[in-house]
């Protein structure tokens, strides 16, 4: 598609006046398809004589047909969200989806308390009753559904939730291009449409900077879906540390995902290494290791002072960091614990206070080393009194082994005593409660941990608690074939 074919797609102001008017001639020449979208938009004429409509039907009218079809209630607001914006922060829809937005909208009330300063600020940005009001107050308040879709409404650059709704029902019902330009960009970008989305950013250079929902912008999509071609376009005419409304980076996206090659690229652009997000202490070293991401958490650490926590030293497995956060008398120090306040990259799992306890932070350091597969620091962190049956934020050690398919973590767990069968928790409350490991493992695919669980002697026969499903019930519902028929197999002998 043209360049030029791209900017007509953008709802500029002039265009939707010539729209307008054009729509009045062809009501006044009695054209059909002007008099049927009319109807169909403005009940006031929808069973007018055609002679009449077209002797007393006006501009105004017009505006409103246009305006109802864009999904707005008036001309004013659709000329008010075609005009640019006088504030920066608003941010610009990608998903046509209201289900989707419905689920972001989930996501604040599920981590306003957890997610830090950002999620906090993103509140007193777009929520009138929250504009002067102090962290603390922000916290301790009432906030039902109806603030925090307020909240996106607002951020939206909309008075109402009902009009956000509108706009995007709107969006959905119209054939491509849509009118929104960042839309747009992120449809060529996940369709991985090179030449589409260079087009877009060269005839609107401006989108490099602007922020789509939940404040990402398109490097920070770019990243997430893993699109080379993309990333080096943006680069250069993007900030590299634009966070979003969580205070995640495109190099916490990079983290995330283990994409190494991106998170290189990323360093040598000068990406921050310290951004936190997710709450203290989430940095994209941290957001690497939360999912036993080795190797792409070995990268940031070259380039990077780790935590001196010790859940940090042991997913990175550097002895050094873990005697150091022990006093001469065994006891931790109070680093150990320290800076752990993000415990979750998305509000897919649930809402949880960490503590200093000891035990708890003993349990969640041998979790994190298992993730990373660092079996030379598991006997240091057993002695020291951690638990393998232990399920401090949602996982043993050896569901997380069998989650990242860490074969020789899980046999030295085993060989240690753990219990193969040991129900546990993993995910949200709506999944993951009463499963083990070998459901886990079939879940996600991994054929050597299977293998391995069952030459271990896991029990076939073991359903988790929410679905009564065994692990080839689990391996069938999220589209494991090889694993099903293994398990099913296994379980005829």
């Amino acid at each position: 598609m043209r360049i030029r074919q791209y900017k007509e797609a953008v709802l500029h102001l002039d265009q939707l006046k010539k729209q307008s008017r054009e729509l009045l001639k062809g009501m006044r020449t009695a054209d059909p398809g002007a008099l049927e979208r009319l109807r169909r938009s403005h009940k006031r004429w929808a069973d007018t004589a055609d002679e009449t409509i077209r002797q007393q039907i006006a501009l105004h009218d017009a505006q409103y047909v246009l305006a109802r079809e864009h999904g707005f209630s008036s001309w004013p607001k659709l000329k008010a969200y075609a005009e640019p914006s006088t504030d920066s922060r608003h941010t610009k829809l990608f998903v046509a989806d209201i289900a989707w937005i419905i689920d972001r909208v989930r996501g604040l009330l599920q981590t306003r308390q957890s997610a830090g300063p950002a999620a906090i600020e993103q509140i007193r940005a777009w929520h009138p009753k929250f504009a002067d009001a102090t962290d603390e107050e922000i916290l301790r308040a009432p906030f039902t559904g109806a603030d925090a879709q307020l909240v996106y409404a607002r951020e939206h650059g909309f008075e109402t939730w009902v009009e956000l709704t509108a706009r995007v029902a709107a969006i959905a019902k119209q054939p491509q291009p849509s009118g929104e330009p960042f839309l747009t960009a992120f449809d060529a970008l996940r369709t991985a449409n090179s030449s589409a989305f260079l087009a877009l950013l060269q005839a609107n250079p401006k989108l490099a900077k602007a922020r789509g929902t939940n404040g990402n912008t398109l490097l920070n999509l770019a990243v997430s879906l893993a699109a080379p071609w993309a990333i080096e376009a943006l680069l250069p005419i993007s900030e590299v540390n634009d966070a979003n409304d969580r205070g995640w980076t495109p190099l916490h996206a990079a983290a995330y995902a283990n994409r190494l090659g991106i998170a290189a690229q990323l360093i040598h652009a000068g990406a921050d290494l310290d951004a936190e997000a997710h709450g203290a202490g989430g940095t994209p070293l941290i957001a690497a290791l939360f999912w036993g991401h080795r190797e792409v958490a070995d990268l940031l650490a070259q380039h990077s002072t780790a935590p001196s926590n010790l859940r940090a030293a042991a997913g990175l497995g550097l002895p050094d960091l873990i005697d150091a956060c022990f006093n001469a008398d065994g006891t931790l120090t109070p680093e150990a614990s320290a800076a752990r306040g993000f415990y979750r990259p998305h509000s897919g799992f649930p809402d949880w206070t960490p503590s200093s306890h000891p035990q708890q932070v003993l349990d969640d350091a041998l979790v994190w080393a298992c993730k990373s597969n660092r079996v030379e620091v598991l006997p240091r962190l057993h002695r020291a009194g951690a638990r393998l049956d232990a399920d401090p934020y949602r996982g043993t050690p050896l569901i997380w082994a069998a989650v990242c398919n860490r074969l020789d973590t899980a046999a030295w767990l085993l060989d240690h005593g753990a219990d193969i069968d040991q129900k546990a928790t993993f995910g949200g409350l709506t999944h993951g409660q009463g499963i083990t490991a070998l459901h886990l493992a079939a879940q996600y695919g991994h054929m050597p941990m299977v293998r391995f669980l069952v030459e271990r002697g896991a029990d076939l026969s073991v359903k988790e608690d929410l679905y009564q499903a065994t692990a080839e019930g689990a391996a069938n519902f999220f589209g494991q074939p090889e694993v099903r028929d293994y398990l099913r197999a296994a379980s005829a002998l």
